[in-house]
């Protein structure tokens, strides 16, 4: 039971009072509904057994606060057994009207229970304050904020507790780490007498605050720095305090007495003193540097599992990883550039600069945090710049710019696998005949807790040149290594070998050379393990990381080591050997060093933020630099090429691409007649020469039809077999490309752009190189070319004639060429001489005195044959003597060749005239007939086989070579679209070059805005 007010209440009175209402106060029973009070306090137990039981007057008049009747008892007697019967009548009604009674009980119940709550509801209704009143004190934008944004969607759109959960860190974990350094911290401390006099007077603040103590390693880190600074400053006043002491007196000729006792147990404790705050001191660093590795420890899992979540909780991640990668973008693209205008790449990046062998791959490969470039014992390894772009990533990777492949890091195989790469890359970028080369290998490394910097390993700095290596190889590490230092952005790492004489050092001198005063220089001491082991005097390594042995000077010096010397060491085992090293080596223990000037972990986080720092100060102003640029390009585009779109050099390659298979598909609208017509006419001016020569006037100097039938037969025969097939293949393959020419030549008259014609000149060329004839045509040619010269039947009359007209040609085509060589060897004639003032050579008057011997000769000898007899020849040389000509015998041979050449076809020609009727005889093989036209055949089966041949070379043409001509040009085009430099050789002129500077800043201009912008929104 509950109290209400200062009266009992039941749990059902209670329940009327609405919990969920903002006020909270008491109603006093007096207040509820008397019918209410009667329902539930008629039947609930009191909780005060004395006090009587509340009873109004509604108690009576409620059908609960009635006792039932009971029945009167029966009379004994008689009487008994039927009152018995007639009870056991009406039980059944009696329990019927039970139940009914039961029914208006929950009824009744049911309304006075809901009448009495409503009222009850009203009552503390009328009983809250108005607070539509103070609305005016919620702003007016409040209300159209609801109004304007859905809660639900809102609402449904937050992700879920649990998954937030998910993404927060294990920091129950991170508790017990730290509970776990503070107790070892706690421990360490324990032995030494100043950290416990520090935390005797500390202990009461951490006492009171140990939460506040608890809050991180902070507290701890801060005050092992004071610890540190407190030594250091105790060490130097010491050593100052020592030094300060007068010196002792210089000892006289005599023995000197013995020093008092006190003086020397002074200066022994003073001594020890400094051994002892120099140890402690030196504690106190291993330990602090033992806090931050655990720590970063720590922090590289817990990053490495935040990068490995969705989306939702990493954006600031992603804007740290895209940055770099946005960087390194711009100055991928400045490599390529070819700077005009004065605009040079001053953005920052780190130059790793150092003598061959001095291990400037090792220390990279420790900033990296794997073996990922090729090793050498002693020879020259680094061929080309590599620049390496280190960013954060969830998993160890490695990815070449121009490649999608990712090296899996964390794998043995497929480190070597990257090695291997960067090699073959490296010897490809080295030209036939050089050693070293300046292009640039791009490669992006990503892994958990590396630090972002873009590096860039150049070639190691030699001082002689030996066998094997260009002449020129130390002018060209020299130059390469100036071009990238003298930017003055650039962070120039030096790394000097600790193991050599520093006297041996070229690459030192190079760098004070480009920064004089080491504004951006870090010096880093490599191999500082045999450094130690080798040097008679480690002072001179002290004097190293100081600055004061070498004459340059640098932001900070570090001393690194980067492994034993063995290829087959990881980086884990490296870097437990260099932390060992460094516990245990004196140059830490004597002060010679410090512990944030050693281990490349150091070495690496400071880099890192040397870079950011000079890409912050840089970065806008070469983007201002950039745009400017841009407004020369775009001004002396706009003055020299108004109407001509900004195309690049790949865009150009492209149209003229398009263009040159559109001329290819020309070739196929050739018609089949045009074909058949220059094929015909080619492979006549190809052939008739050997037809003429070695077939006709050969057979034409026999004496009968037979002989001269067989004579043809057999020539033919041979000339077929051997040389007819690939005279044709060669005249339809330069058919082909006449006509290719042709369409090129005539597309060039319609708006062709001139920057092509090298291109296109260049593609035609390599197509008809690469094209060779299908050499099964030349079979199935000569099979043809055979039947169709076997044939001798003319059909009807105008084959005739054609034969006719076709010989007539080719003998008048012979006879004028045959008169012009033979005007060429005896000189102009007595008109021309005259007219013209022209006269003979020597020589030319004795072959004019020859040829005039030599045609009263055929004069009397009209059916002479075709060479002179020997007689023959020494007659007319004597008839020329007695003119007084001499003249030798091979040129009166030589002048007897022409004119009976001459001769010759003056009489073919008078032959064919008569043969024009002799078809009719032809039918009639000749029988009964002095005409015999057996050269008219011979002429009319070269004819056919001509025209059998172009049609067969034509089909070939259009059904198979020009579809290959067609492929051969494609691929000429892609080979050429791939090589960029067959591309910048072929496509040439100040419009491409200005396209192609005005796209370049461009590209940059925008990435360096977008990089730009992501680096204010990471501050």
């Amino acid at each position: 039971m509950l109290r209400v007010g200062n009266k009992a209440a039941c749990l059902a009175c209670r329940n009327l009072v609405s919990t969920n209402m903002g006020v909270r106060f008491r109603v006093p029973l007096q207040k509820l509904h008397p019918l209410s009070r009667a329902i539930h306090h008629r039947y609930s137990g009191n909780t005060n057994p004395q006090r009587p039981p509340h009873r109004t007057a509604a108690r009576y008049f409620t059908s609960m606060s009635r006792l039932p009747m009971r029945p009167p008892k029966p009379p004994s007697g008689s009487g008994g057994r039927g009152h018995q019967q007639q009870q056991r009548n009406f039980w059944v009604a009696s329990l019927a009207a039970r139940l009914l009674r039961l029914r208006y009980i929950l009824l009744g119940s049911a309304v006075g229970g809901g009448y009495t709550a409503k009222k009850t509801y009203d009552e503390w209704k009328e009983m809250l304050p108005d607070f539509s009143e103070y609305n005016w004190v919620i702003p007016d934008f409040v209300w159209e904020l609801s109004e304007q944004i859905d809660l639900d969607k809102l609402a449904k759109a937050l992700p879920e507790i649990e998954e937030i959960a998910k993404l927060l860190p294990d920091f129950d974990k991170i508790g017990e780490n730290f509970t776990f350094l503070k107790s070892l911290l706690s421990s360490e401390t324990s032995g030494d007498p100043p950290l416990k006099a520090t935390d005797s007077s500390t202990a009461a603040a951490h006492e009171v605050s140990d939460k506040q103590y608890k809050k991180g390693l902070l507290g701890e880190l801060v005050l092992i720095q004071q610890q540190i600074q407190r030594h250091e400053e105790e060490v130097r006043r010491a050593a100052a305090a020592n030094s300060a002491r007068p010196p002792p007196p210089e000892p006289a000729p005599s023995p000197p007495p013995n020093p008092s006792p006190p003086q020397e147990k002074r200066k022994s404790s003073d001594k020890e003193r400094i051994d002892l705050l120099q140890e402690e001191l030196l504690r106190t660093q291993l330990k602090y540097q033992r806090m931050l590795e655990r720590l970063e420890k720590e922090n590289k899992e817990l990053r490495k599992v935040v990068l490995q979540k969705d989306d939702k909780g990493i954006h600031q991640r992603k804007v740290k990883k895209s940055l770099i990668d946005l960087y390194s973008e711009v100055l991928d693209i400045l490599s390529d550039y070819d700077a005009n205008y004065n605009t040079q790449d001053h953005l920052p990046r780190v130059v790793v600069v150092g003598d061959q062998s001095a291990g400037k791959t090792s220390v990279l490969e420790m900033i990296a945090q794997a073996r990922i470039f090729p090793r050498g014992s002693g020879e020259m390894m680094t061929r080309s710049p590599v620049k390496v772009t280190l960013s954060e990533g969830p998993h160890h990777v490695a990815m070449f710019k121009d490649s999608g492949r990712e090296f899996d890091l964390s794998k043995e195989e497929d480190l070597a696998a990257l090695r291997h790469e960067i090699e073959l890359r490296m010897r490809k970028s080295v030209k036939a005949g050089q050693t070293v080369s300046c292009e640039t290998i791009s490669l992006s490394v990503k892994g958990p807790g590396i630090q972002r910097m873009v590096l860039v390993d150049l070639p190691g700095v030699i001082s002689t040149v030996t066998s094997g290596m260009a002449a020129d190889t130390k002018e060209t590490i020299f130059s390469i290594s100036k071009a990238y230092m003298q930017n003055p952005n650039a962070i120039i790492l030096c790394i000097q070998d600790g193991s050599v004489d520093a006297e041996r050092s070229i690459v030192t001198d190079l760098v004070s050379q480009m920064d004089p005063q080491g504004k951006r220089t870090i010096f880093v001491l490599t191999k500082v393990d045999l450094a130690e082991k080798n040097l008679a005097s480690p002072n001179r390594i002290q004097q190293i990381v100081e600055g004061k042995l070498f004459p340059m000077k640098a932001l900070g010096y570090f001393a690194v080591v980067t492994g034993k010397g063995s290829s087959g060491e990881s980086i884990d085992s490296i870097k437990d050997y260099e932390e060992e090293f460094f516990q245990n080596s004196r140059l830490l223990k004597d002060g010679m060093l410090k512990a944030h000037q050693v281990t490349t972990k150091n070495l690496s986080l400071a880099v890192s933020d040397c870079f950011w720092k000079m890409v912050r100060e840089s970065v806008e102003q070469q983007a201002d630099v950039f745009k400017a640029s841009r407004f020369n390009l775009e001004t002396e585009w706009k003055n020299n090429y108004p109407r001509l779109r900004e195309l690049d050099r790949n865009e150009l390659f492209e149209k003229a691409k398009n263009e040159i298979l559109d001329e290819v598909i020309s070739l196929s609208q050739v018609t089949p007649q045009h074909w058949e017509a220059m094929l015909q006419k080619k492979l006549w001016e190809r052939v008739s020469t050997h037809v003429i020569e070695n077939i006709y006037l050969p057979a034409a100097q026999t004496m009968d039809s037979g002989t001269f039938n067989t004579t043809v037969d057999i020539k033919l025969k041979q000339w077929t077999d051997k040389q007819l097939p690939h005279k044709a293949l060669e005249v339809a393959w330069e058919t082909l490309q006449e006509e290719f020419a042709r369409f090129m030549a005539e597309y060039k008259g319609k708006d062709q752009d001139d920057i092509f014609d090298k291109l296109k000149e260049a593609v035609k060329d390599e197509s008809i190189k690469r094209h060779k004839w299908n050499e099964r045509a030349m079979d199935s040619l000569r099979v043809i070319q055979h039947n169709a010269l076997e044939d001798r039947s003319i059909t009807d009359k105008p084959q005739w004639d054609a034969a006719i007209q076709f010989m007539e040609e080719t003998l008048q085509s012979r006879l004028k060429d045959t008169e012009s060589v033979i005007r060429d060897m005896v000189g102009p004639g007595w008109r021309q001489r005259w007219l013209n003032w022209m006269n003979r050579t020597p020589d030319q008057h004795i072959r004019n005195e020859t040829k005039n011997e030599l045609e009263r000769l055929l004069k009397l000898h009209d059916e002479h044959t075709a060479y002179l007899a020997n007689d023959e020849v020494t007659t007319v040389r004597k008839n020329l003597e007695g003119r007084g000509v001499e003249v030798d015998p091979v040129l009166i041979k030589d002048t007897w060749h022409q004119l009976y050449r001459r001769h010759f076809l003056q009489k073919a020609l008078s032959h064919c005239n008569l043969c024009k009727r002799g078809f009719y005889y032809y039918q009639r093989h000749f029988v009964d007939s002095e005409l015999e036209c057996n050269d008219v055949v011979l002429f009319w089966r070269i004819q056919r086989m001509l025209v059998i041949t172009a049609n067969t070379l034509r089909q070939q043409l259009t059904n198979t070579e020009v579809r290959r001509l067609e492929k051969n040009v494609k691929e000429v085009l892609d080979d050429f679209g791939e090589d960029m430099e067959k591309k910048t050789h072929l496509i040439t002129g100040r419009r491409v070059q200005l396209a192609e500077d005005l796209k370049k800043v461009r590209e940059i201009q925008e990435k360096l805005e977008a990089f730009i912008e992501a680096l204010h929104k990471e501050k």
